[in-house]
């Protein structure tokens, strides 16, 4: 099992992995379809001429807030995530509401209008996953020429119906199958096991897994540029102040708060809850800046991409022995706990409620800050399992379907219980009671069991007991 850190860490924009990462991505993927010979054409005579794309469970419930639509339109213009500028954005939606049109690079242009061929259906759940879409291209007449249905399944991740099948399937391979790479391990014992063997740390495993598959020096310059990105994230949210999209009138208030606890910094009051604080401003300006649709790097999805940054932050700001290098074999240690978690579970809100993704997060800051500190993969191990194991239920329920409340707040309360995940273990000999895989197991049969009011679907919870105004 062999999940890259540069899949699970991956820049691109708010609001969401799974609703606006995934769906934009899909519709990339669509159209390199219809350039390609891999569906059949009735003849040579035969084009291209419109396009309709159907959206199911959680894309249809929450797509609105999510920006689902926005990121479909951008998609099917030929922008993608990591790439696509966010003060562009706006213009170019508007381009296609007036026109009717799409124009990517390199296609001849389509018949594409969004009030109607961009359906929000309901009723109609596919399948396969929570998050579903279909795409479908029609002549000139208006006969079906090609369709194809994706899922995104988490995290930016984006799988057609037959490849999510071969997932699944994979899944239950015997860890190291056709996998290329020294050290493939697919659950947090396999981990252990091989980490004692090798006399190597998990980050070092991690390296060599990597570096199986690119040199050193692209690996680090990689790293490198994921910590940018998430550092930069933070540094505008902590700039930029004023309300946020969508309707609820939701301020931001990182600012704020940075500008309060700069004046504290700068007049040595005693403050006893100096970090936590720190922390939850670092993450709450990730998740504000999210939200308004800015520039983020799922860690490991979006709605949850303010823990890991801030842990990271705080390392920089409370530990002196800071270092490039720490940086570098956090994420490394962050991405093996994340892509043991996503193998044996899932990191999708609409799969497994917010347990799956600011419980994900949680873990992977844990077990990144207890490796930079020093800890055994044992006691990484244990803090990645304290962390996750206390948001264990946790539901997705977002109101008004945007990415706001409860979400951006419970960054901040997770990054404060990943740090406090890391204190505990490596305090202790790494030895506890439950074992991460059973932590992982538990969360995937929690998610299992939730209501579906509770998965990203706005229709439970929060959702439904605050008055919108």
């Amino acid at each position: 099992m062999f999940l890259s850190v540069f899949d699970v860490f991956k820049i691109g924009v708010g609001p969401s992995s799974s609703h606006t990462m995934g769906p934009m991505s899909a519709a990339n993927r669509f159209l390199d379809l219809l350039l390609s010979n891999e569906w059949p054409r009735p003849s040579s005579n035969v084009h291209v001429d419109s396009i309709r794309v159907s959206l199911h469970g959680s894309l249809a419930h929450t797509g609105i807030g999510h920006g689902t639509g926005r990121a479909v339109i951008l998609g099917l213009m030929g922008e993608r995530p990591d790439s696509v500028d966010p003060d562009h954005m706006d213009g170019i939606i508007d381009e296609v509401e007036r026109q009717g049109r799409i124009m990517p690079p390199g296609h001849p242009g389509y018949r594409f209008q969004p009030r109607t061929d961009l359906i929000f259906d309901k009723k109609v759940p596919l399948p396969g996953h929570a998050n579903g879409m279909s795409f479908s291209a029609f002549d000139k007449d208006d006969r079906l020429l090609v369709k194809r249905i994706y899922y995104s399944v988490g995290g930016g991740f984006v799988v057609t119906d037959t490849e999510l099948e071969q997932v699944r399937a994979d899944k239950k391979k015997p860890a190291g199958a056709g996998a290329r790479i020294p050290f493939p391990f697919a659950s947090a014992k396999q981990m252990l096991d091989m980490a004692q063997r090798s006399g190597l740390s998990i980050a070092q495993m991690k390296r060599a897994n990597e570096e199986s598959h690119m040199s050193a020096e692209e690996l680090d310059a990689g790293l490198d540029r994921i910590w940018a990105a998430m550092s930069s994230c933070i540094d505008r949210g902590l700039k930029v102040d004023g309300i946020m999209p969508g309707g609820l009138k939701v301020r931001r208030r990182a600012r704020a708060i940075h500008d309060k606890l700069q004046e504290e910094w700068r007049s040595n009051r005693i403050n006893p809850l100096l970090a936590n604080d720190w922390l939850s401003v670092y993450a709450m300006a990730v998740n504000e800046e999210n939200a308004a649709g800015g520039r983020v790097v799922t860690a490991p999805t979006n709605g949850a991409a303010g823990v890991i940054p801030a842990t990271i932050r705080y390392y920089q700001h409370f530990h002196e022995d800071w270092d490039q290098d720490g940086i570098r074999n956090y994420l490394l240690t962050a991405a093996a706990v994340g892509g043991i978690i996503k193998h044996n579970a899932s990191i999708s809100g609409a799969e497994v409620g917010c347990q799956g993704e600011v419980g994900s997060a949680a873990a992977m800051a844990a077990a990144g800050l207890a490796a930079v500190m020093g800890a055994t993969p044992e006691q990484i191990e244990n803090a990645a399992e304290i962390a996750l194991e206390h948001h264990l239920g946790m539901t997705c329920d977002p109101i008004a379907g945007l990415v706001q409340v409860p979400c951006i707040e419970r960054n901040a309360l997770g990054a404060v219980k990943a740090v406090t995940a890391a204190s505990l273990a490596i305090k202790g000999d790494g030895q506890h009671f439950v074992p991460l895989d059973a932590c992982i197991e538990t969360m995937r049969q929690t998610g299992y069991d939730m209501s579906e009011k509770y998965k990203e679907t706005s229709t439970g919870g929060l959702a439904v007991n605050v008055v919108e105004c």
